[in-house]
C-alpha cells in the first residue's frame, strides 16, 4: 500500500500539486433479510479501490480507480491534477487548509466476535426464528427482519507524511411487524425503526439486542394499535424515548451544524442551515439542560460515527455543539475551518467509499445525559398530562432545518403521572430553537443509548453514511401535538 501511495503522490507532486492524499479502501459487507418466512435478501460483497485528492492552483481535484496497477494509479493521480486545473479556472477563491500534524497510526474497532466468522446459514436461522415469532401473533400480516455486517479497512497517505491504517467493523439488526386492517396499516419495529440498531461492534451486538425475546411483544403491539385511540390534537407536555430523541438530534441539530451547509457549499437533501455564522456563541439553542457534543472518540462509545482518524488524517475529537443551551460549535474540515478562522479542523470529513470525495459528515452527535437520578417511569410520574412518543415512523423538516414535524409508531397518553391509553398515529411539530428551549428534564447515563443511523444521505452524487446519536428519555413542555392527523 505504501508503494501504491508513493506512485500517486509522486505523480501529483511532479505535476504541480501543493497537497495530495491517497485513500485505499477494502470494503466487505453482508446483508441478509427475511420477509414472511422467506429469504428476502442475501448478499456478501467486497470492493477494493483507491482515490487521489489534490490541490493545484488553489482548487481541488479528485479521481478514483478500482485498478491498483502502477500505470492505473499514476493515471488516476494525473486525472485528479487535470480536474484541479480545470476547477481552478472557475474558483471563487483559493482553498486553504488549517495545519494538521501528520501521524503514523493503526487502529481497529474494538470487537469480541468478527461478524464474518459467523456463517450465513447461522445468521438466517436466527432471522427465521424471529420472523416466525412475529407471524405467530394473530393479526400480523407482514414480518420483515434484517441483519447487516461491514468491515471497512482503509489506508491513508498524504504528501504531508501521514500514514494511517484503520479497520472499522459495523453490525446491525432489526425487524418490523405490520398489521393491515381495512384501509389502515400499523407497524412496530425493534429495536428501532429503519433498520434497527447499528453499532461499531462485532457479532456480540446481535446477542445483546435480544431479538427473539422481544418479537412477540412487538407483533402484539402492531395489532393492538388498530384498536387504539387516535392521538389527540393540542398542546401537551411530551416525553421522547431515547431513539426518537436521537432522530430529533439528527435532523434539528446534526444537519444544521454541518459547516459546508452553513457556508452554502452543500445544499442537497433538505437545503442549507439556519445556523449562520453570527449565531455562534450567541444563540440560545436550548434550555440549560441541553448539552450536545460531536464526539468521534472511542471513549464516547461504539457509534457509527466513531473512528480514530477522519478521511483527511485528522484525529477523532469531541467538539461541544450546545453547552448549557448555548450554541458553541460546528462540524468542520481543514478547508471549512480555515474559512471561519478556526485553528484546527473538527475532524469530520468522511467518504462513503473509495470512489467518493470526502465531505463533512456527522460523527456521534449526542445529547449528554442528565446528572440527577431519574428513571423513565419517574419522568412519567412527574408529568400530569402528556404524551409519550416511541419509535420514529416519519419525519419532515424545512430546508433551513428550522420547522419540523415527526410521527412515531406508538404513543401513550400520560394522565396524573401514569401511562393511560395507547395512542395510534402520534405526531408532534415545532420550531427547532423553541423546541430545545422547552426541554426541562432528561434521564441520566444508565438510560442513555448510543443509537446508530446507517442511512444518512448527503451530497451529489449521494453518499450514504452511518452516524451515531446518544440520548436518554427527555421531557419537553407545551409542544404542538397531533397536527399531522387533525
Amino acid at each position: 500500500m505504501k508503494d501504491l501511495s508513493s506512485w500517486a503522490l509522486n505523480t501529483a507532486s511532479q505535476r504541480g500539486a501543493t497537497y495530495a492524499d491517497v485513500r485505499v479502501v477494502n470494503d466487505r459487507s453482508r446483508g441478509l433479510a427475511t420477509k414472511n418466512g422467506k429469504i428476502g435478501n442475501a448478499s456478501d460483497s467486497q470492493s477494493l479501490g483507491m482515490s487521489v485528492r489534490v490541490l493545484v492552483n488553489g482548487a481541488w481535484g479528485f479521481a478514483s480507480s478500482a485498478d491498483m496497477g502502477r500505470s492505473a494509479v499514476e493515471a488516476t493521480a494525473a486525472r485528479a491534477i487535470d480536474i484541479a486545473k480545470a476547477s481552478a479556472q472557475v474558483k471563487q477563491s483559493d482553498v486553504k487548509l488549517v495545519p494538521e500534524k501528520a501521524v503514523k497510526a493503526e487502529w481497529t474497532t474494538p470487537y469480541k466476535i468478527d461478524p464474518f466468522s459467523t456463517s450465513i446459514e447461522q445468521n438466517l436461522a436466527l432471522l427465521q426464528k424471529v420472523d416466525a415469532e412475529l407471524r405467530s401473533v394473530k393479526g400480523v400480516t407482514l414480518a420483515e427482519t434484517n441483519m447487516n455486517f461491514r468491515r471497512e479497512e482503509q489506508w491513508f497517505f498524504s504528501s504531508e507524511g501521514a500514514e494511517i491504517h484503520q479497520t472499522k467493523y459495523v453490525t446491525g439488526a432489526g425487524y418490523v411487524a405490520y398489521a393491515f386492517a381495512g384501509s389502515e396499516i400499523q407497524k412496530r419495529s425493534y429495536p428501532n425503526s429503519f433498520g434497527g440498531q447499528w453499532q461499531n461492534k462485532g457479532y456480540e451486538l446481535i446477542d445483546e439486542l435480544k431479538l427473539v425475546e422481544n418479537a412477540r411483544r412487538i407483533g402484539e403491539e402492531a395489532v393492538a394499535l388498530h384498536s387504539a385511540d387516535q392521538c389527540p390534537a393540542g398542546v401537551f407536555d411530551i416525553i421522547l424515548e431515547s431513539s426518537q430523541l436521537g432522530l430529533q438530534i439528527h435532523e434539528s441539530v446534526g444537519h444544521p451544524i454541518e459547516l459546508d451547509r452553513v457556508l452554502g457549499m452543500e445544499a442537497n437533501f433538505a437545503g442549507t442551515s439556519f445556523l449562520t455564522l453570527e449565531k455562534l456563541r450567541i444563540l440560545k439553542y436550548g434550555s440549560e439542560l441541553v448539552n450536545v457534543v460531536a464526539d468521534a472518540r472511542e471513549e464516547h462509545g461504539p457509534g457509527l460515527g466513531t473512528f480514530a482518524f477522519d478521511d483527511e488524517g485528522v484525529p477523532a475529537q469531541c467538539t461541544p455543539i450546545i453547552t448549557n443551551g448555548l450554541f458553541t460549535g460546528y462540524l468542520s474540515s481543514r478547508e471549512t475551518a480555515s474559512l471561519i478562522g478556526l485553528q484546527r479542523s473538527g475532524g469530520t470529513l468522511r467518504a462513503e467509499g473509495w470512489n467518493r470525495l470526502p465531505i463533512i459528515r456527522m460523527t456521534n452527535i449526542s445529547i449528554l445525559p442528565g446528572e440527577k437520578p431519574l428513571t423513565l417511569e419517574q419522568l412519567i410520574s412527574s408529568t400530569d398530562h402528556g404524551i409519550l412518543f416511541q419509535t420514529n415512523r416519519s419525519w419532515s423538516i424545512d430546508d433551513k432545518r428550522y420547522n419540523f414535524q415527526f410521527g412515531t409508531e406508538i404513543g401513550w397518553e400520560i394522565k396524573k403521572g401514569k401511562r393511560a391509553r395507547m395512542l395510534k398515529n402520534p405526531s408532534y411539530s415545532g420550531i427547532t430553537t423553541e423546541f430545545w428551549n422547552s426541554m426541562d428534564a432528561i434521564c441520566p447515563r444508565d438510560q442513555w443509548t448510543l443509537w446508530g443511523t446507517p442511512n444518512c444521505g448527503k451530497g451529489q452524487p449521494q453518499q450514504v453514511m452511518g452516524t451515531g446519536h446518544g440520548a436518554s428519555p427527555a421531557r419537553f413542555r407545551k409542544v404542538k401535538v397531533g397536527a399531522a392527523y387533525s
